[in-house]
């Protein structure tokens, strides 16, 4: 399921599709989890991809929560670039950060376990025997912010809208719901084209849900600038297009007393102020014009924060540890270019990359080397395919490359020195192989013509990183220049595959599916804005993509997920960077935390602005 962030479902109480349902008493006026439908099924409060959900029916916060978190205070972050829309969910358009705060979703996931998530705008959930549907019947207390309710048939139009006009990674990732259905003012029912998809019932759950009155009279497939109509825990209450956003806490919003929103959402007013530069935000917020930020810059973090007001312990840095599967940041080679369709001119490339080096002399050895799609989880490949997942790849023998079966997938390793010598020889032999020969010191095709590509950047963050690769690759005679533009032209840039190289990052979670096809199939390398921005396409690939998503049960997951991995590994269709598996947090003095963050996010929503901090840090800003 989604990362951006998150979501096989596994065999509880008989359900079919392995679906898992809660067992505990339910809460007043919902009927018990467990209960037989007629013609079989169940009912249930939550749903989880891995087991039964931790939490009972009458669970009252999750874990990770403070529900006696006051509530107020403003804070101000950074955001980067612009944005011209409040629309979020269609390709035109760059929109505001924050925008998710207005919207609330069917159900909300608890980040203290892996793919599960439990009733909110749907007070429960029906799973019936056959595994062809599934039914949400809505909080009686749900409202738009105008007062009025939230109905099946606003998730009926949300559905349809986004599917029919969003973005292209929506059609994919609803590809075998056949349709929604109000059944009921309150009831609304997916119906799948097949029982094979099992998690399409939460798929379906974290739908958006947006108000089909308030849409009536505006245009959805157009960037929209102005406060949007929701039913979440915040509202637009300004914004300056391009400048800033300022959204404010709903006082009396129907969920603020639902366990899955208790102790959350306890800033009164978050502001998103946007600048040009990451360096400049670093200096806006030792100026105290930002609260906190999340640093992803490991030279900031070790050298940018030795100033007077840390020094003095006004501000804190914490490293927050996390147990997220990390995915894949690389330099994406865009496939469609004639220049990067051989495999081994893109193995040259990554032989050149030099990560020790990186890591030694500008990261502080902070990072690790990424060596799969689904890195940090049990879901990644290594060694030699065996067992289970050797029977899998064994259908493919002949249509993937052939050291699938025969070695490990191995990055090269250098001594961190810069000189990447045997590096340079094995990438020299390859790129001859494929038909390329230095002359005059640069390297040609057969035909005359230089190795030449653009390096496109959103952000001049990632310069130190990419001219260091250039100088490298200028060794071999290959002539690569960095351009970096602002947010809103790179995303138009990227959405129109109009680029030789970038850095993509390919978010995963615990319970790989629908999304996969987005990132890596045939059916979206060409569709302009989606999710496969390399364009890979293969036949073998679309298969395997299916197998995951089809997987049965935990364990074939896990199998059919190794195998497509190894898999796109071999085909070397990007050069892998690095993860973390901490947030690196700066802010101000002036929060509370709860006791422990969730396992599997930051939590930051749980974070609130305490009283008797802000009062003390206020009075010592002005010793500053």
């Amino acid at each position: 399921m989604r990362r951006r962030d998150l979501l096989s479902l596994s065999a509880a109480l008989g359900l079919p599709l392995g679906l898992a349902a809660g067992t505990s008493p339910a809460r007043a006026a919902v009927p018990a989890p467990g209960t037989s439908l007629p013609g079989g099924g169940v009912r249930t409060h939550a749903l989880s991809l891995l087991g039964p959900p931790s939490l009972p029916a009458d669970f009252t916060h999750f874990p990770w929560a403070n529900p006696q978190a006051p509530k107020g205070g403003e804070v101000v972050r950074a955001a980067l670039g612009s944005f011209d829309s409040f629309n979020p969910f269609i390709i035109r358009g760059t929109p505001a950060v924050g925008a998710g705060f207005v919207f609330d979703t069917l159900l909300r996931t608890n980040a203290d376990e892996a793919a599960t998530a439990y009733a909110h705008v749907a007070q429960w959930i029906d799973l019936p025997a056959d595994g062809m549907s599934v039914s949400f019947e809505l909080n009686p207390a749900a409202r738009w912010h105008d007062g009025r309710p939230i109905t099946a048939a606003d998730v009926v139009w949300t559905f349809d809208a986004l599917r029919q006009h969003g973005r292209p990674h929506y059609r994919a990732y609803y590809g075998d719901v056949a349709e929604a259905v109000a059944e009921s003012e309150r009831r609304v029912t997916f119906r799948f084209r097949s029982s094979e998809n099992r998690e399409l019932p939460l798929i379906c759950g974290e739908l958006p849900v947006l108000p089909q009155h308030w849409w009536a009279s505006r245009d959805f497939t157009r960037p929209l600038l102005e406060a949007p109509l929701g039913s979440g825990p915040y509202r637009v209450e300004r914004f300056d297009a391009g400048r800033s956003v300022t959204y404010r806490r709903v006082e009396d919003w129907w969920a603020r007393d639902l366990p899955t929103a208790r102790g959350q959402f306890n800033f009164g007013v978050q502001r998103f102020e946007y600048f040009r530069d990451d360096t400049v935000v670093v200096e806006a917020f030792k100026a105290g014009q930002l609260d906190l930020r999340q640093e992803n810059v490991a030279r900031n973090w070790a050298t940018a924060y030795d100033f007077p007001a840390r020094r003095r312990g006004l501000v804190r840095l914490e490293e927050i540890p996390h147990e997220l599967p990390t995915g894949m940041q690389a330099f994406a080679m865009n496939l469609r270019r004639p220049l990067f369709q051989d495999a081994r001119v893109r193995r040259a490339l990554i032989e050149v990359f030099d990560f020790e080096f990186l890591n030694a002399n500008i990261f502080f050895g902070s990072w690790t080397r990424t060596q799969s799609y689904f890195s940090n989880s049990e879901l990644a490949s290594s060694g030699l395919p065996q067992g289970r997942e050797l029977e899998i790849l064994e259908r493919f023998r002949g249509r993937v490359p052939a050291e699938v079966f025969t070695q490990e997938y191995r990055l090269p390793v250098t001594d961190g020195s810069g000189n990447n010598r045997e590096g340079v020889r094995r990438a020299l032999a390859l790129l001859q192989q494929a038909g390329w020969q230095v002359r005059d010191r640069r390297l040609v095709n057969a035909q005359g013509q230089r190795f030449e590509f653009e390096i496109l950047l959103s952000s001049p963050t990632f310069e130190r990183v990419a001219v260091p690769f250039t100088q490298w690759l200028d060794r071999i005679g290959i002539t690569a220049r960095v351009r970096t533009v602002d947010p809103a032209q790179y995303q138009t840039r990227i959405d129109a595959f109009d680029f030789d190289m970038t850095v993509d990052v390919i978010g995963q979670g615990f319970s790989p599916g629908n999304e996969q096809r987005g990132y890596f199939t045939c059916a979206k390398a060409q569709e302009n804005g989606s999710n496969n921005v390399a364009g890979i396409c293969d036949p073998a690939i679309d298969e395997l993509v299916e197998l995951v998503i089809n997987a049965p049960d935990r364990a074939e997951l896990v199998a059919r997920t190794r195998a497509l991995d190894r898999v796109l590994l071999w085909n070397n269709f990007m050069i892998p960077n690095w993860h973390g598996r901490v947030f690196r947090m700066a802010f101000w003095d002036r929060f509370g935390r709860p006791e422990r963050s969730p396992r599997y996010g930051l939590g930051l929503d749980a974070w609130w602005v305490d009283p008797q901090r802000d009062r003390a840090l206020a009075e010592a800003r002005r010793t500053l």
